[in-house]
């Protein structure tokens, strides 16, 4: 396929399986974690592309990637999410009853 180098060390391959076995177990990690978000309990091509493109570094590193049957990522705009209300909430349970002794010990 392409003449790269004229030799290869000894301990290439070994190290090039280092590399190709921790990005694998890195990928299975965040991808079963997605899996598992999602309620399932077998790791799709979706939960692959949600574990890739979360992650910074794996993000940059498949950034040329289509993966298949991957789908998107969710992204929706701030402009079109609704508007919250600030009301403060009542207080409830203990805080509650502390503001009242509060209140009445002044």
């Amino acid at each position: 396929i392409g003449n790269y180098a004229e030799r290869i060390g000894a301990g290439a391959p070994v190290y090039l399986a280092a590399v190709l076995e921790y990005l694998t177990a890195e990928i299975l990690e965040l991808s079963g974690n997605a899996a598992r978000e999602n309620k399932k309990s077998r790791i799709g091509p979706r939960h692959i592309q949600l574990a890739v493109r979360n992650d910074e570094e794996l993000n940059k590193l498949f950034a040329g990637v289509t993966i298949a049957e991957g789908g998107v990522m969710p992204n929706i705009l701030s402009q079109l999410l609704p508007k919250k209300t600030l009301k403060d909430p009542l207080p409830r349970g203990d805080d509650a009853a502390a503001s009242k002794e509060d209140s009445s010990s002044q």
